[in-house]
C-alpha cells in the first residue's frame, strides 16, 4: 500500500464530524483526508473549514451518500482508499490504524470494520456486510462511478460487496468494541428510523435481489482471511 485517502461524506453532521476529524487528521497512516459534504443546511460545512488539513468538496445540494462518495472516489490521489462516516461515536487514530493495517501489510485486500453497536446477528456471524467504514484499493471502484450514480440510496455497500467478491478479493474484518454508529431512531425520531431502515432494506433488496443478500454473506465468510 502506498498513499491513503480518506473520504467522508456527510449530511447535517455538524454536532458530530469534528470529533471523527480530530481522530483522522494528522493520523500518521492517512495521507489526505477528504470530506464531501453533500449539501449540508446545518454548518456541517463551517465546521470543516474550521479544521486543518481536509479537503472539503461541497455539493450545492443533497444528492445522497452514494453520489458523495463517487465524488471523493473521484478527486483522490491515493490509490488506497478508507471511507468513514461523519457520525461515528468512540473513534480514535488507534481504531482506523486497525482498519488499515491488513491491507498495508499485504495480509487481505480489503477491511471493514465490525463496530460495538452492530445488530447482534452481525457479530453472530463475524461480518457486518453494510458497514461504511472500509478499506481497498481505489482501482476496484473508479471504473463503477456511473453504475454507483444509479444505485438507489441505500445500495452501496452491498454494491460493494458485489465488487469484491466478484474479485476474490481476501477480507479482513477489524473490529471495533468501542466505536457505534447513531441508530436512525436515535438520529431522527423512531418513526422516521423505522422508515428509514425499510427503505434501507428495500434499497439493498433492489441493488442485489433478497437471495443476494444472503449469498452475499455466504461469499464474504468464504473470502474472510482474518
Amino acid at each position: 500500500m502506498t498513499k491513503l485517502s480518506c473520504i467522508i461524506p456527510a449530511y447535517n453532521e455538524a454536532s458530530r464530524i469534528e470529533a471523527v476529524l480530530q481522530s483522522v487528521v494528522g493520523h500518521p497512516l492517512i495521507n489526505e483526508v477528504i470530506v464531501v459534504d453533500d449539501g449540508s443546511s446545518d454548518g456541517t460545512a463551517e465546521v470543516v473549514k474550521g479544521i486543518d488539513g481536509v479537503r472539503l468538496i461541497e455539493l450545492p445540494q443533497n444528492k445522497g451518500k452514494t453520489w458523495a462518495v463517487t465524488v471523493g472516489i473521484e478527486a483522490a490521489t491515493g490509490d488506497t482508499l478508507m471511507f468513514v462516516d461523519a457520525d461515528l461515536l468512540g473513534l480514535d487514530a488507534s481504531h482506523l490504524a486497525a482498519l488499515i493495517a491488513p491491507v498495508q501489510q499485504g495480509k487481505a485486500d480489503i477491511t471493514i470494520s465490525l463496530r460495538a453497536n452492530a445488530p447482534r446477528p452481525w457479530h453472530w456471524i463475524g461480518i457486518d456486510y453494510i458497514s461504511g467504514e472500509r478499506v481497498m484499493p481505489r482501482g476496484l471502484l473508479i471504473d463503477q462511478i456511473d453504475a454507483m450514480r444509479a444505485l438507489p440510496k441505500f445500495g452501496l455497500e452491498v454494491f460493494m460487496n458485489s465488487l469484491l467478491i466478484r474479485q476474490s478479493a481476501r477480507i479482513a474484518i477489524v473490529l471495533w468494541p468501542e466505536v457505534e454508529s447513531p441508530l436512525k431512531g436515535a438520529k431522527f425520531g423512531w418513526a422516521e428510523g423505522l422508515k428509514r431502515d425499510l427503505k434501507m432494506i428495500r434499497d439493498m433488496a433492489q441493488t442485489v435481489g433478497l437471495l443476494g443478500l444472503a449469498a452475499q454473506v455466504y461469499r464474504m465468510r468464504r473470502q474472510r482471511v482474518v
